[in-house]
């Protein structure tokens, strides 16, 4: 397959000379991702039959995104800002974010003879996809000498790609998706935001602004940069509404309940199959990691809250018993440790993390992690010629064991992403149970 040729590459800035909005102080749930990548989720599209994507230069559609991002960006004066650190005299350091509109990043590409069927036919996502990211290979720390926001316009032989790359400091996955649906708004001809954001940072009361951390601990530099991306391979495997009714059915069956959630159920299904499929020793244990959201827990933090508010937590199993006794067991689990993640949960371990600082990092195999959520506006982010037909990711945070999900095309369905060595998937693609589910 071609490689990406690069067309042009600038830099945005916000609109209306909003050159400096401050600086914002960063809490503990940014601070903690400083050492991994930046979020990369893009949106593809059939090529748009407008008139501004054919004039004589055969650049206005450009211009227009440009334009429509310099008007959302006069509204998230952060993304076009840099992080920045303050030394202090006790030998500790604190980070913020420099309001300065120093701009992001925006490239013009081509993928020269790719075909949007190129793309979703495969069975496996084609590694050309990472190439219509930018800011690849960058973890978050680098945002105090690089943009904390990245476009990339890819032009394909029949669609179009727009690729984008958020540093994770600054946005989590709900932010991600708050700043693509405010900026496809823009570019279709709003006016005003549907959702406007709310940059200000939550603090425990009494708590000392800024966090300050012991500069011993940091040493950012020095961590993940041995970390060496495997040869994995990621694949789409889609579940209908209807597969995953069956599913969270089933389980709910299993426990004599009816509080298991779809996702959860799914996610059971999958990580059944994904240790099944791994080999593990029966009485090895195996972790499932994901994040709970404290827009939905705490009332200090509102719908529209652009940072990190999400808290990491796990369930673990051995492996015989997460095969043997059905997915509703491993499902129910997932269950209790979420409804036992309050507010209060929250707030205990944003304030006692200063005392003993930890961060985020990459690991390779020892673990189930999921990312992302179904429940993020995807399909709805139509940039002024229709709705995108696909959704895909870059190679930033991706090692053995990660699963992206997103919403399905179709409503109440669901796609996940699956990170694995080529062996594992080539297993679960031969596994009926699990494939039984899979909607091909």
């Amino acid at each position: 397959m071609a490689a990406v040729r690069l067309i042009s590459t600038s830099t945005v800035h916000a609109a209306n000379g909003r050159a400096s909005s401050g600086r914002i102080e960063l809490n503990t749930w940014d601070i903690q991702k400083l050492q991994i990548g930046y979020i990369q989720k893009g949106l593809l599209f059939p090529k748009p039959k407008l008139p501004l994507q054919y004039n004589s230069s055969g650049n206005m559609l450009i211009h227009h995104l440009k334009t429509s991002l310099s008007h959302t960006l006069h509204c998230f004066p952060l993304l076009a800002g840099r992080l920045a650190t303050t030394q202090h005299e006790d030998d500790t350091i604190s980070f913020f974010v420099d309001c300065n509109n120093a701009g992001v990043l925006f490239i013009h590409a081509a993928a020269d003879g790719v075909t949007i069927s190129d793309i979703i036919k495969p069975v496996y996502v084609p590694s050309i996809v990472h190439s219509f990211f930018s800011l690849n290979g960058l973890h978050n720390y680098k945002g105090i000498t690089h943009p904390l926001l990245g476009i990339q316009i890819t032009d394909l032989a029949d669609g179009i790609f727009i690729g984008c790359s958020i540093n994770h400091v600054v946005a989590d996955g709900a932010s991600f998706w708050h700043f693509l649906n405010s900026w496809s708004e823009i570019s279709k001809g709003s006016i005003y935001f549907s959702k406007p954001p709310v940059f200000q940072r939550w603090f425990p009361d009494g708590m000392d602004i800024p966090i300050r951390i012991p500069q011993s601990c940091v040493n950012v530099e020095q961590n993940n940069e041995d970390f060496i991306l495997p040869p994995v391979r990621e694949r789409i495997f889609h579940f209908s509404k209807e597969n995953i009714t069956k599913l969270k059915a089933k389980a709910n069956a299993e426990m004599g309940t009816d509080k298991i959630s779809s996702l959860q159920a799914l996610l059971s299904h999958i990580w059944r199959s994904a240790i099944h499929n791994r080999s593990f020793d029966p009485d090895q244990e195996t972790n499932y990691r994901f994040v709970v959201g404290a827009r939905q827990r705490f009332q200090e933090i509102p719908d529209n809250y652009f940072g990190n508010a999400i808290l990491g937590t796990f369930v673990t199993m051995k492996a015989k018993e997460l095969v043997e006794q059905g997915i509703g067991n491993s499902a129910w689990r997932m269950n209790r440790i979420i409804a036992a993640t309050t507010g209060e949960s929250f707030k205990k371990v944003f304030e006692c993390w200063p005392a003993s600082p930890s961060f985020v990092t990459l690991s390779n195999g020892e673990a189930l992690i999921t990312s992302s959520s179904p429940r993020f506006n995807m399909y709805g982010n139509d940039f002024g010629w229709g709705k995108p037909i696909a959704i895909r990711s870059g190679s930033s945070n991706k090692f053995d064991g990660v699963l992206t999900l997103y919403c399905g095309a179709e409503e109440g369905s669901i796609d996940i992403e699956a990170c694995f060595f080529p062996e594992t998937l080539e297993a679960m693609a031969n596994d009926q149970e699990f494939m039984h589910i899979v909607t091909v």
